[in-house]
């Protein structure tokens, strides 16, 4: 899916600064760490901008919170199955969740 400039360069500026947890986080999943699987952080999909994204198993990682019925409606409609982690386990509990995320993964 080809992406505006803009949105790129949104997500460019969002990838200097990521919080604590999408930076735990990251470091768990990139290059291929978590069950050798490429995802991407903070990537344009679409008209949004996903926290993480897995395009082999079109999975999208939310970070914080607040849900957006229509993102989850696109995404969804758009064959991505959206999973959210809280940001205060990420940072407490990191390999807990990366266990729930191998887990929803193998389903």
């Amino acid at each position: 899916m080809r992406q505006n400039q803009i949105q790129t360069a949104e997500a460019r500026v969002l990838r200097q600064n990521l919080s604590p947890a999408e930076h735990a986080l990251w470091s768990a999943l990139r290059d291929r760490r978590f069950m050798g699987l490429k995802f991407r952080r903070l990537a344009p999909l679409g008209p949004y901008i996903v926290d993480f994204y897995c395009a082999e198993r079109s999975v999208v990682l939310e970070v914080f919170g607040d849900p957006n019925p229509d993102r989850a409606a696109w995404l969804t409609r758009f064959g991505c199955r959206v999973l959210r982690l809280d940001p205060h386990d990420i940072l407490t509990n990191l390999p807990g969740c990366l266990q729930h995320l191998a887990e929803e993964l193998a389903r």
